[in-house]
């Protein structure tokens, strides 16, 4: 192609998002990716036996359809292949007693199931979600617009105006709490404190963290109100379609082609040098990596700033990934799972707490929390008919070994994961499972456990396993993401542009901090 206009590094959703966007404004975009395949965290393979299809890490698009830029990119999508499912019970609860939650898209139905587990819990559902709703104007735009602007300095203006300024830091400072408070102030039946619990776990943060009840809010809204679709017949679909709308536009994917430089002159961007040697020349280089890979591999000279804060940007809890091919859809003994899209495996706060701060400090989870997803519940072709798989998502998995909370795994004595280790964890995870489906092990055709260790291999930028980008604590998100000195996606250098997890609004398949840069750009 004639010299690009963007050359974006990466190819991520946050990525594949800024290249399309910038492609609508007439731009000629450059994408360079080092892996033999685009997609980031986004992955379908058949990684257990033919005709089942796996969503290796990334599967659930609720973010992104609640983004801006699904609002822009939703019919160019479709027309490139893109459907997603519509399921009617995204996410439900199953304890170790066998009591269980379903969680619907009905709010009449939602209010009558929270009253049965306990009088009251109906009114604190609808509490919750009511809270967001009526504040929506001001979380979903501090969620999905750059914060160093007019328009963000308008909103708070305005909001002051309208709450007064104390009520506006009143409720910012309630927005602070952690989702405990929540969920025992407000539930009376742990069931229903349950059902909710995990799912901060998503956003990086624990039950425990400054600022998870809010995003337990904000996620119960959206369950609710959109569901937990995937995309049928796998997320790969969404990858062709974005690879078909960024050629239509005139823009390039090249894969294994690995950047080894970013080219400043002068202090601006002059384009990339690839580690065979080749150089890019473009004045508008968007970066989707890590603040390491970005300041300490791709930069010759980065800026003083960006060395000392990205010595000090701390990562995350690794994941671990559990697939599964079975000869038959799930039997499970609680009655009415067998729909829902995403199923924890918990039993509440204490349990999810318990688990986090195991793997925080460096051991393998007793009891992990254990996220089953039912692609094939909601999508048939996902596996050959009459048959299933499952997704099975772990969020609290030590990056390094330091040792067994159940005392029953021997660490390695250099803390990294091996596949000894590897498959007696996911033993372990399968065990927890089997006590909750009618004969589990007979229907079992093929499983494939990926650790932290593995998931960093396949993405140099999961660093430790941890797809959020980095620890999602308060230090480290909104204005201080990724650094303190932060100003929305710029690094201090004219023309170079940092996107992904690691930058705000943070991690998921929303697409945002992509979004956000292409309007930059342009």
């Amino acid at each position: 192609m004639e010299r690009p206009d963007a050359i974006i590094v990466g190819s991520g959703i946050n990525a594949l998002v800024c290249a399309a966007m910038l492609g609508k404004r007439g731009k000629r975009v450059l994408v360079l990716e080092r892996n033999g395949e685009i997609g980031g965290c986004i992955r379908t393979e058949a990684l257990t036996a033919p005709g089942f299809v796996h969503d290796v890490m990334a599967t659930t698009w609720v973010l992104f359809m609640a983004g801006p830029a699904y609002g822009a990119l939703c019919d160019d999508l479709a027309r490139h292949g893109v459907a997603f499912t519509d399921p009617q019970h995204p996410t439900g609860v199953l304890r170790p007693n066998g009591e269980a939650a379903v969680l619907t898209r009905d709010r009449a139905a939602n209010l009558d199931m929270f009253e049965r587990l306990a009088d009251g819990d109906g009114d604190a559902f609808a509490r919750g979600v009511d809270e967001v709703e009526a504040n929506a104007g001001l979380l979903f735009p501090l969620l999905g617009q750059h914060l160093w602007s007019r328009q963000t300095a308008a909103l708070m203006g305005k909001e002051a105006v309208r709450r007064r300024p104390s009520g506006l830091t009143a409720f910012f400072g309630e927005s602070l709490a952690p989702a405990r408070g929540w969920l025992e102030g407000d539930f009376r039946s742990e069931t229903a404190q349950a059902l909710f619990a995990p799912w901060v776990l998503h956003t990086g943060l624990g039950p425990d963290s400054a600022y998870s009840g809010m995003m337990a809010r904000i996620i119960a809204f959206s369950l609710e109100a959109l569901g937990a679709p995937i995309v049928k017949g796998g997320a790969q679909k969404m990858l062709d379609a974005f690879r078909a709308l960024i050629t239509e536009q005139g823009g390039e994917i090249r894969t294994g082609a690995d950047v080894a430089r970013i080219d400043v002159e002068m202090g601006e961007t002059a384009g990339v040098t690839l580690s065979d040697g080749e150089r890019v020349f473009s004045r508008q280089v968007i970066a989707s990596v890590t603040p390491t890979q970005l300041y300490f591999r791709l930069l010759e000279k980065p800026p003083a700033l960006a060395v000392e804060a990205t010595r000090k940007f701390r990562y995350g809890k690794g994941n671990f990934q559990l697939h599964y091919a079975l000869d038959r859809p799930p039997q499970w003994k609680a009655d009415g799972l067998s729909e829902v899209a995403l199923l924890h495996l918990t039993d509440g706060v204490d349990a999810v707490s318990k688990a986090t701060n195991e793997a925080e400090r460096g051991m393998l989870p007793e009891v992990p929390t254990i996220c089953v997803g039912q692609p094939s519940a909601l999508d048939p072709s996902r596996a050959p008919e009459g048959k299933a798989v499952l997704w099975l998502q772990m969020p609290e998995a030590p990056p390094r070994i330091k040792g067994d909370a159940a005392g029953e795994i021997d660490a390695p004595g250099d803390g990294k994961w091996t596949e000894a280790v590897r498959e007696a964890y996911a033993d372990r995870i399968e065990a927890i499972l089997a006590r909750h489906i009618d004969g589990f092990r007979q229907s079992v055709i093929a499983r494939s456990a990926q650790s932290p260790a593995d998931i960093e291999a396949l993405n140099m930028n999961l660093v430790g396993g941890d797809p959020y980008g980095g620890d999602c604590a308060l230090d480290q998100f909104f204005l201080w993401r990724p650094f303190k000195h932060s100003i929305n996606h710029g690094t201090g250098i004219k023309g170079l542009w940092h996107i992904g997890a690691s930058t705000h609004p943070g991690p998921g398949l929303g697409g945002a901090s992509g979004f956000l840069a292409a309007e930059a750009v342009a």
